[in-house]
């Protein structure tokens, strides 16, 4: 019986393994190393590692994990998780079962790329969806926005902070952008393309131009584009987590769920999806856990 297990070893799960082990909890942190961030080169707006590569960060960060003996990591997929008085247990790919007495869901979400041919080949390089992650290298630069009307309008306005050199692309006719939204566009310069795409291209994995399917082509340096509602883990719905209209989950004080004793922290929970927050998740979640385990042993 561990104290806790957590599934998930991107910044939420490595910071609440690193905090759990400094309380000298036993810890086991499930990580089959397939982060969301794995494609992006460069880690941006984390403070003290802003442009670090998140393979760096996870080497670190499990530099720093093995000085802490009651932290256990295990490189073997979660496949199933249900309830199991008095605690929790997880069952993983080869078999096993975990059992431990809280559990931490650091599983993030998946992000669905928009139906466009070559954007899974620039994802990272010049496909974003995260201007806060990747507006800045992007400044100035001419950039494409995807996205079949009102969504990808509210996302077009919000790159005006880092470019004024913005065009719209809907992928066809949008009939759900009104007379309003179009005049809204024009007034902050946003040019609006309703040609259907053809596929993106360019060279070395950087994004050169938006090729439309009449023949005609938009030079571009970026695509930005407004995901669908995101898919959390599986494992959060077995366990019967509450879910909002996005699909992360509506987590309470210190990423506590309405399941008793499960926690969830990072992408998948409330806040902006930033690395530095998934983190301070982690850390919250963490420091929660160790409150209610001490309050428990010493009652």
């Amino acid at each position: 019986m561990h104290d806790v297990i957590i599934v998930g070893g991107g910044p939420a799960g490595l910071s609440a393994a690193l905090v759990l082990g400094r309380c000298r909890r036993r810890v086991l942190l499930i990580d089959a190393g397939r982060p969301r961030n794995a494609v992006t080169p460069r880690m941006n707006g984390y403070l003290g590692h802003d442009g670090t590569p998140p393979g760096s960060l996870r080497e670190t960060a499990h530099a720093e994990i093995a000085r802490y003996p009651t932290v256990t990591v295990d490189a073997t997929e979660a496949v199933d998780a249900q309830r199991a008085e008095p605690g929790f247990a997880v069952t993983l790919a080869d078999g096993r079962q975990e059992r431990a007495r809280r559990l931490v869901l650091a599983t993030g979400l998946s992000t669905e790329l928009p139906p466009i041919t070559g954007a899974e080949a620039f994802w990272g390089h010049g496909v974003h969806h995260c201007p806060y992650c990747d507006g800045y290298e992007n400044r100035d630069a001419p950039i494409a926005v995807y996205g079949p009307g009102a969504r990808a309008k509210g996302l077009a306005l919000e790159l005006t902070a880092w470019s004024r050199d913005l065009t719209l692309c809907t992928d066809g006719p949008a009939p759900d952008l009104s007379d309003e939204d179009r005049a809204r566009l024009a007034r902050q310069g946003i040019r609006l393309d309703e040609r259907p795409l053809e596929g993106l291209e360019g060279e070395d994995r950087r994004l050169a131009r938006v090729r439309f399917r009449d023949g005609g082509a938009l030079a571009c340096q970026a695509l930005f584009f407004a995901p669908a509602e995101c898919a959390p883990s599986d494992l959060v719905r077995r366990l019967g987590c509450d879910l909002s209209p996005k699909g992360t989950v509506p987590t309470r004080d210190y990423e506590q769920t309405n399941v008793p004793g499960l926690y969830v922290a990072g992408d998948a929970s409330r806040r902006v999806q930033f690395a530095i927050v998934a983190a301070a998740e982690g850390a919250m979640a963490a420091f929660a856990i160790n409150t209610e385990l001490l309050q428990e042993d010493t009652r």
